[in-house]
Protein backbone atom coordinates (compact mmCIF):
# COMPACT_ATOMS: atom_id res chain seq x y z
CA UNK A 1 0.00 0.00 0.00
CA UNK A 2 1.33 3.00 -1.11
CA UNK A 3 1.33 5.65 1.94
CA UNK A 4 1.23 8.94 -0.19
CA UNK A 5 -2.34 10.13 -1.70
CA UNK A 6 -2.89 9.53 -4.93
CA UNK A 7 -2.69 13.54 -5.52
CA UNK A 8 0.48 13.33 -3.72
CA UNK A 9 1.93 10.24 -5.22
CA UNK A 10 0.81 12.91 -8.87
CA UNK A 11 2.60 15.16 -7.72
CA UNK A 12 5.84 13.95 -6.55
CA UNK A 13 6.15 11.66 -9.76
CA UNK A 14 5.25 15.08 -12.16
CA UNK A 15 8.44 16.39 -10.93
CA UNK A 16 10.89 14.02 -11.94
CA UNK A 17 12.68 15.49 -14.92
CA UNK A 18 13.07 14.00 -18.57
CA UNK A 19 15.67 15.99 -19.75
CA UNK A 20 18.88 18.15 -18.38
CA UNK A 21 19.04 15.68 -15.47
CA UNK A 22 21.77 16.80 -13.21
CA UNK A 23 23.90 13.45 -14.13
CA UNK A 24 22.99 14.67 -18.14
CA UNK A 25 24.33 18.44 -17.31
CA UNK A 26 27.51 17.02 -15.82
CA UNK A 27 27.99 14.66 -19.06
CA UNK A 28 27.26 17.25 -21.22
CA UNK A 29 29.83 19.67 -19.58
CA UNK A 30 32.23 17.01 -19.63
CA UNK A 31 31.89 16.52 -23.41
CA UNK A 32 32.23 20.76 -24.01
CA UNK A 33 35.14 21.16 -21.92
CA UNK A 34 37.01 18.69 -24.00
CA UNK A 35 35.73 20.33 -27.10
CA UNK A 36 33.63 17.78 -28.08
CA UNK A 37 30.47 19.96 -29.52
CA UNK A 38 27.09 17.78 -29.85
CA UNK A 39 23.25 18.41 -30.19
CA UNK A 40 20.83 18.28 -28.43
CA UNK A 41 17.02 18.38 -28.96
CA UNK A 42 17.69 17.08 -32.55
CA UNK A 43 14.76 15.50 -34.64
CA UNK A 44 15.88 11.50 -34.45
CA UNK A 45 13.50 8.93 -33.18
CA UNK A 46 13.94 8.12 -29.42
CA UNK A 47 15.54 11.78 -28.71
CA UNK A 48 18.71 11.22 -27.95
CA UNK A 49 20.38 13.19 -25.17
CA UNK A 50 23.51 14.10 -27.14
CA UNK A 51 24.06 13.35 -30.78
CA UNK A 52 26.83 13.87 -32.92
CA UNK A 53 25.64 14.57 -36.61
CA UNK A 54 28.85 14.72 -38.70
CA UNK A 55 29.83 11.25 -37.32
CA UNK A 56 26.01 9.92 -37.06
CA UNK A 57 26.26 9.17 -33.45
CA UNK A 58 23.20 8.96 -31.18
CA UNK A 59 24.14 9.25 -27.08
CA UNK A 60 21.69 8.52 -24.71
CA UNK A 61 21.68 8.25 -21.12
CA UNK A 62 19.05 5.87 -19.95
CA UNK A 63 17.67 6.33 -15.91
CA UNK A 64 18.29 3.31 -14.13
CA UNK A 65 14.82 3.16 -12.73
CA UNK A 66 12.67 4.21 -15.87
CA UNK A 67 15.10 1.98 -18.52
CA UNK A 68 15.14 -0.79 -16.26
CA UNK A 69 18.75 -1.50 -15.11
CA UNK A 70 19.90 -4.58 -13.69
CA UNK A 71 21.75 -3.32 -10.98
CA UNK A 72 19.51 -0.89 -9.97
CA UNK A 73 16.14 -1.00 -10.85
CA UNK A 74 13.71 -2.12 -7.69
CA UNK A 75 10.04 -3.49 -8.42
CA UNK A 76 7.80 -0.74 -7.78
CA UNK A 77 6.23 -2.29 -4.66
CA UNK A 78 2.57 -0.64 -5.45
CA UNK A 79 0.34 -0.90 -8.67
CA UNK A 80 3.04 -3.68 -9.42
CA UNK A 81 1.15 -4.93 -12.65
CA UNK A 82 1.39 -1.31 -14.48
CA UNK A 83 4.99 -0.31 -13.48
CA UNK A 84 5.93 -4.21 -15.16
CA UNK A 85 4.11 -3.57 -18.21
CA UNK A 86 5.57 0.15 -18.05
CA UNK A 87 9.16 -0.34 -17.95
CA UNK A 88 9.06 -3.87 -20.34
CA UNK A 89 7.59 -1.24 -23.17
CA UNK A 90 10.31 1.27 -22.06
CA UNK A 91 12.93 -1.48 -22.62
CA UNK A 92 11.13 -2.56 -26.24
CA UNK A 93 10.74 1.36 -27.06
CA UNK A 94 14.24 1.35 -26.63
CA UNK A 95 15.37 -1.78 -29.17
CA UNK A 96 13.22 -0.20 -31.23
CA UNK A 97 14.47 3.03 -31.22
CA UNK A 98 18.21 1.57 -31.67
CA UNK A 99 17.04 -0.42 -34.70
CA UNK A 100 15.71 2.31 -36.28
CA UNK A 101 18.62 4.33 -36.32
CA UNK A 102 20.91 1.93 -36.90
CA UNK A 103 18.86 1.05 -40.30
CA UNK A 104 19.82 4.99 -40.86
CA UNK A 105 23.07 4.60 -40.73
CA UNK A 106 23.65 5.83 -37.00
CA UNK A 107 25.77 4.82 -34.39
CA UNK A 108 23.97 4.33 -31.25
CA UNK A 109 25.31 4.37 -27.62
CA UNK A 110 23.38 4.16 -24.26
CA UNK A 111 24.87 4.86 -20.94
CA UNK A 112 22.81 4.06 -17.57
CA UNK A 113 22.85 7.10 -15.33
CA UNK A 114 25.10 5.48 -12.74
CA UNK A 115 27.86 5.23 -15.36
CA UNK A 116 27.88 8.75 -15.30
CA UNK A 117 27.87 9.18 -11.66
CA UNK A 118 30.69 6.34 -11.31
CA UNK A 119 32.79 6.49 -14.23
CA UNK A 120 32.29 10.05 -16.20
CA UNK A 121 35.28 9.95 -17.45
CA UNK A 122 35.27 6.56 -18.83
CA UNK A 123 31.85 7.02 -20.35
CA UNK A 124 33.42 10.02 -22.48
CA UNK A 125 36.36 8.15 -23.43
CA UNK A 126 34.03 5.62 -25.23
CA UNK A 127 32.52 8.56 -27.18
CA UNK A 128 35.99 10.14 -28.13
CA UNK A 129 36.83 6.62 -29.07
CA UNK A 130 33.60 6.27 -31.27
CA UNK A 131 33.82 9.93 -33.13
CA UNK A 132 37.47 8.96 -33.77
CA UNK A 133 36.33 5.77 -35.42
CA UNK A 134 32.85 6.92 -36.68
CA UNK A 135 32.26 4.64 -40.41
CA UNK A 136 34.73 2.13 -38.94
CA UNK A 137 32.19 0.09 -37.11
CA UNK A 138 29.18 1.74 -37.11
CA UNK A 139 26.95 0.47 -34.47
CA UNK A 140 27.56 -0.05 -30.98
CA UNK A 141 25.36 -0.45 -28.13
CA UNK A 142 25.90 -0.49 -23.81
CA UNK A 143 28.82 -2.58 -23.60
Amino acid sequence: MDVLTPAQRSFCMSRIRGRDTKPERAFRSALWRLGLRYRIHHALPGRPDVVFPAQRIAVFVDGCFWHGCPEHCAEPRTNESFWRQKLELNAKRDRTVNTLLQAKGWSVLRFWEHELKNDLSGVVEKIVRTKEGAGVNGNMERD
